[in-house]
């Protein structure tokens, strides 16, 4: 037979597990968070093509444009801008964007590890409409919103920021959310 004592060591063991069980989950979140940094120009060169395959085109990239960031583990999210005159995609598509993971663009674009192309239109409201297409097929797989940044005086052709310093991708003056793994 157990007594009241016994009965409240035991809630309180459970209880302690509970809470350091999400209390590591939380640093393990930050911890993934924190393991994504800038690649350095090395490190883009080794997945960023010289020559972008969109559709049945391959367009040149401009590298000095390129951005990206890379976990340290081989998974790199990087982008690129399209040098498109002459081809098939002047005026549809500006970027080679590549994601190794899954991600969460704005609030509901998705996109599965993969090669995409993107292209953008400015709207009335001062918002940049950024679409998403599938590089090989130029499908179309989603659309996001990006503002202007606050707090970021520097226009960029393409940013693409860690999660543990802001967790956007800025494109001119405008960017858009994103979340690793969503």
């Amino acid at each position: 037979m157990m007594c009241l004592g016994e009965n409240r060591f035991r809630g309180w063991v459970v209880a302690g597990c509970l809470t350091l069980g999400l209390a590591l989950c939380g640093w393990a979140q930050e911890t993934r968070a924190a393991e994504w940094r800038v690649a350095n120009e090395a490190e883009l060169r080794s997945v960023i093509p010289a020559r972008a395959p969109v559709v049945r085109e391959r367009i040149e990239t401009e590298m000095r444009s390129a951005s990206g960031i890379t976990n340290g583990h081989g998974k790199y999210i990087a982008g690129v801008v399209l040098i498109t005159a002459g081809y098939s995609a002047e005026g549809k598509y500006s970027h080679f964007f590549l994601t190794q993971v899954s991600l969460k663009l704005g609030t509901d674009t998705r996109l599965a590890p993969g090669e995409y192309v993107l292209g953008y239109e400015h709207t009335e409201n001062n918002v940049l409409l950024v679409h998403f297409y599938e590089a090989a097929t130029g499908k179309p797989v989603g659309s996001v919103a990006a503002g202007l940044l606050a707090g970021v005086t520097r226009v960029e052709a393409f940013r693409i920021w860690p999660p543990a310093e802001r967790s956007a991708i800025q494109i001119g003056r405008f960017g858009f959310s994103y979340q690793i793994g969503s």
